[in-house]
């Protein structure tokens, strides 16, 4: 596997153990940024950056999963970014809901974080960016 640090990858999840577990396994492939939440990620968004790739979880305080896509789906400057959401919830009707706001990718909780560097990297492939 070859690194792509020109990609960023925006990790956004209030469980400290799931981030550090990103960042420690994305960071040989990507340039990976951490958030607590989708309220630290809007900031940090509209502070003037912009990430190729998002991966959020869909149970957080501030600004849930949901709120945060209806933000992203919402705004032009971020509709197109790719939006991969984790999650314990398994229920279908939770992917769907997901799917429907406009989520591009949904991984269950606990993961494999080689599969989910995968999905990444087939995303970033399919869209010219690698």
């Amino acid at each position: 596997m070859t690194g792509y640090q020109h990609i960023t990858v925006l990790i956004i999840d209030d469980e400290i153990s799931i981030r550090k577990l990103l960042e420690f396994y994305l960071k040989k492939f990507f340039t990976v940024v951490t958030k607590n939440n989708g309220e630290e990620a809007r900031k940090w968004l509209e502070s003037g950056n912009r990430p190729n790739v998002i991966v959020a979880d869909l149970n957080m305080p501030k600004m849930d999963g949901y709120q945060l896509m209806d933000y992203l789906r919402d705004n032009p400057n971020y509709d197109k970014i790719p939006v991969m959401i984790l999650s314990a919830n398994e229920s279908s009707n939770d992917r769907i809901r997901c799917f429907k706001a406009g989520a591009d990718d949904y991984v269950i909780k606990p993961f494999n974080p080689e599969e989910l560097y995968y999905r990444i990297y087939n995303k970033m492939k399919r869209i010219d960016k690698l």
